[in-house]
């Protein structure tokens, strides 16, 4: 099938091309483009579908490159915390929630953030256990390292203080008590996780189908999914996404992240990077060097300022995580893995200088603290990083709490790591941030909340609005080694676009963004959202 979209600003991202009003699309491929009457003249026949875009903005295709968009899907099942503003909200809305359950059911949720708190203070355990007496409870915060628990949680998981917790987490104890103080960090959570009852296929099809869907509501056409967890193995999820996208053709282009436990379960089924086709495949091996700023588990090569000799969690030591990054390597895996402290990165390029490059890129998802040694290191065509901008205005500025003035300056350098010419993709870390990619974008360009009146923070990195696009498009495609295939409308290229009702490159105010709409996420030049 043919289609045409005529009579559109769509930009290219190609140098070469920059700017056409008419593209052509056929196979899912692009076969040509360029002005509205040489394209019509050479391709407006019958067997052509014609579509006007009436003088839309049209893109490549948005590309998220890192999220776990089952559990976007997850939590609008399930109570959303995120924005609440106090302490005393957080409890009124788990008691609200917990009379309208049945005793003993579970309540879950996820997105509290103690920072935005008046007096920053989490609920106790004491305080949980009022609010929701008969109903145990599972709440990740908003960066999901950090997780609040009550008595009731904590009996169905069998715990008891000489319980050995999984290396890298931990069980808050009060120093008055020794008893838990509801408060769990990083791998502590399994020992509450392995005793939630499991959903069903059905509704985490449901969850799956709900995220997909959202993504292409804000304009997504690809993303990078890190899901096994949520949806019980790798087998299950590929089974998950296969069918919503392939068989039942809901959804962006997916390529699927896999978590290290998974890559038994992956080489029985005969799955490797690369397996499926351009529209679901596997992808890189995920593993956790390190925890989050929020909690103070990100490893750092110095102490946080704001807790005495405090250096944060390493999730392995640096030899057991060099053996399971060789074990990936015998199975020629890409590997992704989350590091948030310096010294965490340091830690994974020690180890990766050691390892044989493989097909695909290894990737390095957050990368929050550098510095021009770090930087360096992070320069090679065979390493890609993925940045979350909007962790900018979210983090600040009680980032410089935890960092230090001088620390937090090298926090989020990303205009230093384009200009350094370190392979960047952008994302948003859904459900942590928002899954809208214009968000995003807004956040590389002004580097604040919305509403603020100020230059940025730390405005010598904000990004242009180019740039700011070029990570979410160029960028997403070198993540997964498809930029022959994507990132830019070019021929022989996917037909995949983004098209909005403003144009983002003659805005005077970034804040312009967040007016504007997705008018179409295309993929393959099949029309998979309209507004």
């Amino acid at each position: 099938m043919r289609i045409m979209y005529t009579n559109g600003n769509i930009f290219t991202m190609n140098l070469e091309e920059p700017l056409v009003q008419s593209i052509v699309i056929e196979d899912e491929e692009i076969i040509d483009l360029g002005t509205n009457e040489d394209m019509m003249l050479q391709w407006g026949r019958d067997n052509t579908t014609v579509i006007d875009l009436d003088g839309k903005y049209a893109f490549p295709g948005l590309i998220d490159s890192h999220l776990h968009i089952s559990s976007v899907g997850i939590n609008a099942q399930e109570l959303d915390l995120t924005g609440i503003e106090s302490k005393e909200k957080l409890l009124n809305v788990i008691s609200n929630k917990a009379r309208l359950i049945q005793p003993g059911e579970w309540i879950l949720g996820r997105g509290w953030d103690e920072n935005i708190f008046p007096d920053k203070q989490i609920p106790t355990i004491e305080e949980l256990n009022y609010v929701s007496p008969d109903s145990p409870l599972f709440l990740p915060r908003v960066c999901g390292h950090a997780f609040l628990v009550n008595t009731k949680a904590l009996e169905q998981s069998g715990y008891h203080d000489k319980l050995s917790v999984p290396y890298g987490g931990t069980v808050v104890t009060s120093t008055e008590t020794n008893k838990p103080t509801g408060l769990l960090l990083e791998t502590a959570s399994t020992i509450i996780t392995d005793r939630i009852p499991i959903k069903s296929y059905e509704q985490l099809k449901h969850a799956v189908k709900w995220g997909l869907e959202d993504a292409l509501r804000v304009g997504l056409t690809g993303i990078h999914t890190n899901d096994p967890t949520y949806l019980n193995g790798a087998k299950q999820t590929y089974k998950l996404f296969n069918e919503l996208i392939n068989q039942e053709g809901i959804g962006p282009r997916s390529n699927l992240l896999m978590d290290y436990k998974y890559l038994e379960e992956l080489k029985d089924a005969g799955m490797y990077a690369g397996y499926g086709n351009n529209k679901v495949m596997i992808g890189a091996i995920k593993f956790f060097a390190d925890g989050a700023l929020g909690g103070r588990t990100a490893l750092l090569s110095e102490p946080y300022a704001d807790s005495s000799g405090n250096y944060g969690n390493a999730m392995y030591e640096k030899e057991e995580l060099l053996q399971l990054m060789r074990n990936c390597r015998e199975f020629d895996m890409p590997i992704a893995v989350h590091t948030i402290g310096d010294q965490a990165l340091i830690d994974v390029l020690d180890n990766l200088d050691k390892l044989k490059p493989v097909a695909y890129r290894d990737r390095l998802i957050h990368v929050s603290i550098l510095n021009d040694q770090l930087i360096e290191r992070l320069k090679s065509p065979n390493r890609i990083i993925d940045i979350q901008p909007k962790f900018v205005p979210s983090d600040y500025p009680w980032i410089v709490d935890r960092l230090g003035e001088s620390r937090a300056n090298l926090s989020y350098p990303f205009k230093t790591l384009l200009e350094k010419g370190v392979i960047t993709a952008g994302s948003s870390d859904a459900p942590i941030e928002p899954l809208n990619p214009l968000l995003g974008i807004h956040a590389a360009v002004t580097r604040k909340k919305i509403g603020e009146n100020h230059n940025g923070y730390n405005e010598a990195e904000k990004l242009s609005m180019y740039k700011a696009f070029k990570i979410f498009t160029v960028g997403g495609a070198y993540a997964t080694n498809e930029e022959n295939m994507k990132g830019t409308l070019e021929r022989g290229k996917l037909g995949d676009m983004t098209v909005l009702n403003k144009n983002p490159f003659s805005m005077e105010c970034a804040d312009e963004l967040l007016e504007t709409e997705v008018e179409m996420t295309v993929i393959g030049g099949v029309i998979k959202y309209r507004k």
